[in-house]
């Protein structure tokens, strides 16, 4: 029998029994689809919270603070040593300080950071209104939305607004105690963006601007590398200098795994519903080798062969189980779009912002196929051996 007759037979199924074959390939479409949906949110949330806090120049830069007993501080010293290290392409600092933040007649407490411009880069912070600002010399800040909350301001119309800090500076006096100094700085700081976090009340402010305060050591450096072959060698000569390190790469890497396990679970949840689909498709072609028994009586009669019989079975079941497959990825794919249109709905009314929380790999959707089109192989194996096996005479005789 050519491939196209058994194509032709194998397709009758839609005239014969149009409403039950349609059910069968929508049981398996659905089956799907919840996989293509729950593996896609997986990979969405992957994508967003991954896109939040990495960068390509955040994924090449080491994290440098002192050991808890501060006793190797970082400084100017240890700057220029770490600097002449090998591979080193830029290097960011930060200095953090309790503070007092006003603004008009409103006075909050919060801490500054006092950073250079590139620390925003290095350090994969991205402003969600204005900008960063890009002088170490301008008196410009960057603050939190708790700020702008502090103040009953919205983001959008604190930016161009002026602040007045008062920094508390903590000092040796000279009986060899720590005492803590309040210097307010005359000169207003204008605010250029506003960084999305409600819990926290910070403003960044150019590293510069506080030159004259004489501040010795630092807080914590971000050392940039020029590849990532180099990551591990400048790690390793940063913590010979007596210094802590960590790499945002580590995080990344960890949350990776996370995301694979959560995305495993996703899917193993969309196989029940898949696993109930390939049961009734099963089902359906037991009932269709019933039906057809006296058929396939005469076509044994007239010679068609036990290999062309169980061609007619697989082929149809391998035509659900592709078809299947496709209403699937068109279900799952609408899923997903309807539920993150109702989720950025309600994000923009209680005042967040929208995001994209589905994900579809073309990869994905292409294994997916192919698994589909196996199941329908599958299940359609037990029937083709059944009708294969078929005594012509009994099969005939069957009513």
């Amino acid at each position: 029998m050519k491939i196209i007759d058994t194509l032709s037979l194998s397709t009758r199924m839609f005239k014969i029994r149009p409403l039950r074959t349609l059910l069968t390939i929508l049981g398996v479409s659905v089956g799907i689809g919840t996989v293509l949906f729950l593996v896609s949110l997986g990979y969405g949330l992957q994508n967003v919270i991954l896109s939040k806090i990495a960068t390509t120049d955040s994924l090449l830069t080491l994290d440098v603070i002192s050991d808890e007993s501060g006793l190797i501080k970082i400084n100017k010293e240890s700057i220029d040593r770490i600097s002449k290290l090998q591979d080193i392409e830029d290097i960011s600092s930060i200095i953090s300080l309790p503070a007092q933040i006003s603004m008009g007649e409103f006075t909050g407490d919060g801490a500054v950071k006092a950073v250079d411009p590139s620390y925003f880069r290095l350090g994969g912070i991205n402003t969600d209104y204005g900008n960063n600002f890009r002088s170490d010399e301008n008196y410009e800040a960057v603050i939190s939305t708790a700020n702008a909350m502090l103040f009953n301001m919205t983001p959008k119309e604190i930016i161009g607004q002026e602040l007045v800090l008062t920094i508390f500076l903590p000092k040796i006096n000279e009986k060899g105690n720590e005492i803590i100094k309040s210097v307010k700085r005359e000169q207003k700081y204008k605010i250029v963006g506003v960084i999305e976090d409600e819990n926290m009340s910070y403003v960044y402010i150019p590293l510069g601007t506080i030159g004259d305060l004489n501040i010795d050591n630092y807080d914590q450096l971000k050392v940039k590398v020029t590849n990532n072959e180099a990551i591990k060698g400048v790690r390793n000569e940063i913590i010979k200098e007596g210094f802590l390190v960590a790499s945002l790469s580590d995080t990344i890497d960890q949350a990776n795994k996370i995301f694979k396990i959560i995305q495993i679970v996703l899917a193993l949840f969309g196989l029940v519903a898949l696993l109930v689909s390939a049961i009734g498709m099963f089902n359906t072609m037991t009932i269709a080798l019933l039906e057809k028994i006296n058929e396939i009586g005469i076509m044994r009669s007239i010679g068609v062969t036990r290999g062309d019989i169980s061609k007619l079975f697989l082929f149809e079941s391998i035509i659900m189980g592709f078809l299947g497959g496709v209403g699937g990825v068109i279900i799952g794919y609408l899923a997903g779009k309807i539920t993150n249109t109702g989720l950025n709905i309600l994000a923009r009314n209680f005042g967040g912002q929208p995001l994209d929380i589905f994900y579809n790999p073309l990869w994905f959707i292409a294994v997916i196929m192919v698994f589909s089109t196996l199941i329908g192989l599958l299940t359609g194996v037990y029937p083709s051996i059944k009708a294969a096996r078929l005594n012509p005479l009994e099969a005939l005789r069957y009513k």
